[in-house]
């Protein structure tokens, strides 16, 4: 032995063992450890993100576009769209939650999980009723004076991306190799 090792190293499953520690193994395996736990948070919210952009950012500009969609037509069709893409959502929230939770992810992923998961109930409860009866009204024949609840929308749904690229985002980094290698090697020889 030489003067400074410890012996006598707590092992994995709680027994003390008569050897030698390893040096930097039991942060290697806090390293890994942390890895395995990003890795379904960075699943659920890359998943999410690409569902987001595609039904928010592509498809919804898109259909009014549409020079012989009417404004009624697009609407409820814009309605129906969100409608079940907000039950998508809440799906994908509970699935987040149990990714970050339930394997203790970092801080970072936690705090952006709850975010993204705020706006989505804010969403739901507040601005969706309201929109959809703005909708029905539209459809009905009543035009509506101009809102800020769309754009309340549009700006709920960016929070929403910028918290799942944050989880995304910090997950990669827990995954990412020089992240997870011991100190000496993602910085050089020392």
């Amino acid at each position: 032995m030489t003067p400074g090792t410890r012996t006598h190293a707590p092992s994995y499953d709680g027994s003390r063992e008569n050897r030698p520690l390893e040096s930097g193994r039991p942060a290697a395996l806090r390293r890994e450890q942390q890895a395995a736990h990003a890795l379904p948070a960075l699943i659920v919210a890359t998943l999410w993100l690409g569902m987001l952009i595609g039904v928010s950012f592509l498809a919804t500009p898109i259909k009014f576009a549409a020079p012989t969609l009417s404004l009624p037509v697009a609407l409820d069709v814009g309605r129906v769209t969100f409608g079940l893409f907000s039950k998508v959502e809440w799906a994908m929230a509970v699935v987040l939650i149990a990714a970050v939770f339930l394997t203790r992810a970092t801080l970072a992923i936690r705090v952006a999980a709850i975010v993204t998961i705020t706006v989505v109930a804010g969403q739901a409860i507040w601005l969706l009723p309201i929109l959809d009866a703005r909708i029905e009204a539209v459809i009905a024949g009543s035009p509506q004076p101009p809102s800020h609840h769309h754009t309340a929308y549009v700006v709920m749904e960016a929070v929403k991306v910028i918290g799942l690229l944050v989880s995304g985002l910090a997950a990669s980094l827990a995954l990412s190799p020089l992240h997870s290698q011991p100190e000496g090697i993602a910085g050089g020889a020392k």
